[in-house]
Formats: structure tokens, C-alpha cells, sequence
């Protein structure tokens, strides 16, 4: 404890001695966000954190970037030993610091117009002024608008910590109890990583009874058969969080096998997914949401499969009848009925009726084609995989860039408004904008 506490006060006297030798410059203009931290006084215990988790060099940058600021008091409310035991947990460390920059400069008037704010981090801040109090999660802010040459400072009471992830879809169900045969067959098939994807996933569970149901020596024949497994598996999780309400919508749902189990409501209220019943909906993870089956499900056999490619998909949707007439009028139907796979980012007729007027008619074919092919990726990418990239090839020869904002995917100029519509030849994420590629 005491080497960590010299370790630290050796940290504070160095950022000073920093501080003090650019101390002229100082008087002259606000410096950058360490600098100011560091000749205001009050945030030693911040100064030194930031210094063991190699930040300092990072808020000194250009920027901008806005800190909430804990002071040493704030640090003082956290558990005794905290601070210690974050210093040798850099790590842990960075992350909580992280979680108090903001990329930009917001000054208060610019927060309290926020509900929320994104840290350079990933997470997400929460803003509310209570009786004329600003916080910032459950910290207040004491002292706003301190001035630095690449940003701005509030001081805040309390230290934020950033809340613990939810508990993905399979640690819920491994924590359950109940769907250990579930967790044996994702296992099996190397499906585990699939199902704790960021993407959100609804997933039909069988419990270890409905697995029990099935004929004997099947679940065991499906266990050295991994490609069937995955198959019958893949059929059991669809893109995307449906809640029961939204399942009960539905006539039938896409699912990661390509293939759509059918959904019925019985006259007693009983909610069916094929022949299985839903007998707890809703039960929510951090990734997506379960709903409890009493059957597993089994996919049509391959041959009697009644599979749609990305065509039939776009036309019985009903919101892409420009599109698919301009795909007919490029001469590109054929190629996205073939095997692929494809992505395809599919502008809506509204997407369309957004173009001024007469420019689908004025382009030539060629034009058309490059155009319509500039939404088409080679390779099947689902929400998960298009959100870690920054850019994606299409097939017009030009890349799409990708930005992620929160929960929000915007695809060159387009946001993506329905991601994930399975087909058997690829998947389509519906976007709210024609891309028109480079010239």
C-alpha cells in the first residue's frame, strides 16, 4: 500500500513539475486539458490516474474532447483501496477513465440539450437536470465551462463507472439452468461465439425436456453430425430482437438457417413457433432475447426446403417494387437469384421517390447498373460483422463506407432502418437512401 501511495505522489509531482515549466505559457492562454487539470489543484488523484493508464499524451492531442473531471474528493467517495487496486489494473483502469471523455467540445448549454452522450469509450452517459442540477449519471456537475485549448472541463462529484455489460444470450441460459443440453449442442456445433455476437439475436430455446422429446439416439446422432446440427440449430435464432409482442405479428420469421418457422396464435392465447409452444417469452439478455419453447424445432428437409433468394425476398416484401423494376430494367435479376452469397443494401420505393425528379429515367443502362450494383457486397456480412468494419467493397468496384453511431448504421449517405432480412443466397439490411456511387 505504501509503495502504491509513493508511486502515486510521485506521478502528481512530476505532472506539476510539467505544469510549472510551461507555467508562463499558461498565464497567457488556457492550456490543453492536462495541463489545466493539473494547475488547477484539485485533480491530483486524476492527474496520476491518467498518467498510469497512459492517457495523458492522448487529452493533450488536438481533440476536442469534453472531461467530465472527478476531483480528489469525488476519488475519496469510492470504496477504500479503490484507487490502489485500479492502478495496478490498467485495464479497468482506462476503461473508467475513458468513460468520462466525451470526442468534442459540448459546452453545458450543449449537454443539458443532450439525453445522452457517447464516450470515446463506447458507452453512453446518461444527462438530467433535477431542480436546477446537472448530472451526469448519478455525479453532479459542480463547476461547468472550464476552458482548455483543446476542449472544455466540468467538474463532476463522483466518479462514473461504466455499468457491467448484460449478460450475453448464452450466459443467460447457462445461468438458467435449464437449457444445459442447448449449451452442449451450441458447443458441439461452434456456435457458441455466433450467439455471444454484439448484433442483437432472438433465440428459440428448447429446454432439456424438449430435447428429451426428441426420438431416441437422435440428439446423439446430431452431436457427431455437426453439419446438420448447425442446420436445425441455425433454425432456432433469427436476426434481430423480436419481443413477443412483435413475434406475435409475424406470420412466420426469418431465421439464420434460411428458412422461416411459422408462427400462429392458438385460440387460448398460446403462442406457436411450428409445432413448438412458447412457454416463457421475453426473458431479455444484452445481446438480443430468449424465448422458451417446449419442442425443438426442426427445419424442412433440404430438398423440400421453400427457400427465397434475395429477389423473391425483395419482391413479396412489397417495399421494393422500383428497385426490383430496376434490376429487371439492368439486366440484373439473374445474378442475384444465383448462389452468391450477396449483401445487399435494398433502398425502400420511398429511398427511391427521394431522387429528384426524372433521374431514374434519364440514366443510361450502364448507369443504372453501376449505380444499383454499388448497393451489392460479395459475401454474406449480417448487422454483426457490417458494424466492425469502416468500409465494405461492393461489386461496383467502389467501397461503402460504414459509420457507427450509437445505435445508429449509416451506409455511405443512407442509414440502415432494418438490418438482417435473410435470404437463401444472402441478406438484405433495408437502408432510407439511394447511394450513388463515386464518379
Amino acid at each position: 500500500m505504501k509503495e502504491l501511495l509513493n508511486k502515486l505522489v510521485s506521478l502528481v509531482v512530476a505532472l506539476a513539475l510539467v505544469a510549472t515549466l510551461s507555467g508562463a505559457a499558461l498565464a497567457q492562454a488556457p492550456g490543453d486539458i492536462v495541463a489545466t487539470a493539473v494547475a488547477d489543484g484539485r485533480f491530483t488523484t486524476l492527474a496520476a490516474a491518467l498518467q498510469a493508464a497512459g492517457l495523458v499524451e492522448t487529452l493533450q492531442g488536438e481533440g476536442p474532447f469534453t472531461v467530465f473531471a472527478p476531483t480528489d474528493e469525488a476519488f475519496k467517495k469510492l470504496p477504500e483501496g479503490t484507487v490502489e487496486a485500479l492502478l495496478q489494473d490498467i485495464p479497468a483502469l482506462t476503461e473508467i477513465l475513458l468513460y468520462h471523455v466525451v470526442a468534442g467540445h459540448f459546452e453545458a448549454a450543449d449537454v443539458i440539450a443532450r439525453s445522452e452522450l457517447e464516450t470515446v469509450g463506447g458507452g453512453l452517459l446518461t444527462v438530467k437536470v433535477e431542480e436546477g442540477k446537472v448530472m451526469i449519471n448519478q455525479a453532479q456537475v459542480v463547476i461547468p465551462d472550464v476552458k482548455a485549448s483543446n476542449g472544455v472541463i466540468h467538474v463532476i462529484d463522483s466518479v462514473l463507472i461504466p455499468p457491467k455489460p448484460a449478460p450475453d444470450i448464452v450466459e443467460v441460459a447457462v445461468a438458467d439452468g435449464r437449457f444445459t443440453t442447448l449449451a452442449t449442442a451450441l458447443q458441439a456445433a461452434g456456435l457458441v461465439e455466433f450467439v455471444k455476437q454484439s448484433a442483437p439475436l432472438t433465440v428459440f430455446a428448447p429446454t432439456d425436456e424438449a430435447f428429451a422429446k426428441l426420438p431416441e439416439g437422435t440428439l446423439e446422432n446430431l452431436l457427431k453430425d455437426k453439419a446438420a446440427l448447425t442446420r436445425i440449430l441455425l433454425y432456432h435464432i433469427a436476426p434481430g430482437r423480436y419481443s413477443a409482442e412483435e413475434v406475435v405479428r409475424k406470420s412466420s420469421v426469418a431465421t439464420f438457417a434460411g428458412e422461416y418457422p411459422s408462427i400462429s396464435q392458438k385460440a387460448g392465447g398460446q403462442v406457436m413457433v411450428d409445432q413448438a409452444q412458447v412457454l416463457i417469452p421475453d426473458i431479455a439478455a444484452g445481446n438480443g432475447v430468449i424465448h422458451v419453447i417446449d419442442s425443438v424445432i426442426l427445419p424442412p428437409a433440404p430438398q423440400a426446403a421453400m427457400q427465397k433468394n434475395l429477389v423473391e425476398v425483395a419482391v413479396a416484401d412489397g417495399r421494393f417494387t422500383i428497385l426490383a423494376q430496376a434490376l429487371t430494367d439492368a439486366g440484373l435479376v439473374e445474378a442475384l437469384q444465383a448462389a452468391g452469397p450477396y449483401t445487399v443494401f435494398a433502398p425502400t420505393d420511398e429511398a427511391f421517390k427521394k431522387l429528384p425528379e426524372g433521374t431514374l429515367e434519364s440514366l443510361s443502362k450502364e448507369q443504372l447498373t453501376r449505380i444499383l450494383l454499388y448497393h451489392v457486397a460479395p459475401g454474406r456480412a449480417i448487422a454483426g460483422d457490417v458494424v466492425k468494419l469502416s468500409s465494405l467493397a461492393t461489386l461496383a468496384g467502389a467501397p461503402l463506407s460504414i459509420q457507427v453511431s450509437g445505435e445508429r448504421v449509416a451506409v455511405g449517405d443512407a442509414q440502415v432502418i432494418i438490418p438482417d432480412v435473410m435470404a437463401s443466397n444472402g441478406v438484405i439490411h433495408v437502408i432510407d437512401t439511394v447511394l450513388l456511387p463515386p464518379q
